[in-house]
């Protein structure tokens, strides 16, 4: 298990919907911050890294 604590976004907002995000050397995990008992999504590091890199890019803006 990882050792680092959830931590929510500091732009999160206080009605709730939010999500939660930890890390390690090697994977990020992400889940709801309402759910604790719910699913997790894990990434490995190298593919959020380059998923953080297109948002960035735009490559997910809508045109």
């Amino acid at each position: 298990m990882l050792t680092n604590s959830w931590r929510k976004s500091s732009r999160s907002y206080n009605n709730g919907d939010c999500v939660e995000a930890r890390h390690d050397a090697s994977t990020v995990e992400m889940r709801d911050s309402k759910d604790h008992a719910g699913p997790v999504l894990g990434f490995h590091r190298d593919r959020w890294v380059e998923f953080l890199d297109g948002v960035q890019l735009g490559e997910f803006d809508r045109r």
